[in-house]
């Protein structure tokens, strides 16, 4: 178990459910099947989690340009965190999927890009708990609403332009965050154009946690990062936005607080290619 303020334990959670500065976001979703998240989370979740969808809360719609995960309007995600309850920089947040921190990552960096860092994913996600035999509902919390003013971090987000701008400076990385198979373009099962964007180095998101879900070990966490850390900024994309975020908490863990997020990634960069 990695000692961080980003990551709490089942136990850990089990222990703080009922904390009063303590909110805990559902955050399972499918790409193919945008509602079963919901369902799931209908179903049976941890007590006292609230859902948020990731293409209703931490998403806008996509357009021609941009991506097909496009940043939140920030003023809607704010007045959400709020209505379940996150105050602003008092909340603990703790997020959770059971797609090894795929989407629970999102809000992760999408919390600290508004200035909020009291938040923490937590390791294993969902199947961990559920083999744990920690308590699960179907009730739906209420909330006590908060008050969420966000500061927001701009210089965390790069678009298109910067990517082309800055990719191939000598102190730049730009990080692909797909499987190998997408970045050399030898499958592409979502964007019309295969491939990578130019001098991009391949990190696999997966390869943050084990097939169960739990983070490696910090020393390959930062055994990951070794051709980056002497960078000044390392620019992250993926597919749409959403995967890179796992790439930066990985980041953060080994300590490299250089990471940017290209926030519409492979498919906004590929939109132009067509």
């Amino acid at each position: 178990m990695i000692e961080s303020p980003f990551v709490v334990s089942p136990e850990y959670l089990r222990e703080n459910l009922n904390h009063p500065q303590v909110v805990i976001v559902d955050c399972r979703f499918a790409l193919a099947d945008p509602e079963l998240g919901y369902r799931q989370y209908q179903t049976s979740h941890i007590p006292g989690a609230h859902y948020l969808d990731l293409n209703k809360d931490l998403s806008s719609s996509p357009e021609q340009h941009g991506g097909r995960h496009p940043l939140p309007d920030l003023h809607k995600l704010a007045h959400r965190l709020a209505a379940i309850g996150v105050n602003f920089q008092e909340t603990l947040v703790i997020a959770y999927d059971d797609s090894r921190l795929a989407f629970a990552a999102r809000l992760w960096w999408l919390l600290r890009y508004l200035g909020h860092d009291k938040v923490a994913l937590l390791d294993g996600g969902w199947k961990t708990w559920q083999s744990a035999e920690y308590p699960v509902t179907d009730a739906l919390p209420a909330a006590q609403p908060g008050t969420f003013t966000p500061q927001l971090r701009q210089d965390w987000v790069v678009d298109i332009e910067a990517v082309k701008t800055r990719k191939d400076l000598p102190d730049v990385a730009l990080v692909d965050s797909r499987d190998s198979d997408r970045y050399w373009g030898k499958q592409e099962p979502i964007d019309p154009v295969a491939g990578h964007i130019p001098g991009a180095l391949n990190h696999p998101w997966q390869e943050v946690t084990d097939n169960q879900g739990h983070l490696q070990p910090l020393a390959k966490q930062q055994q990951r990062w070794v051709d980056v850390k002497d960078k000044q900024e390392v620019l992250v994309y993926c597919g749409s936005g959403v995967t890179a975020c796992v790439n930066l908490f990985s980041l953060k863990l080994a300590g490299i607080d250089t990471g940017k997020l290209y926030a519409g990634s492979w498919s906004d960069w590929c939109s132009y290619l067509q």
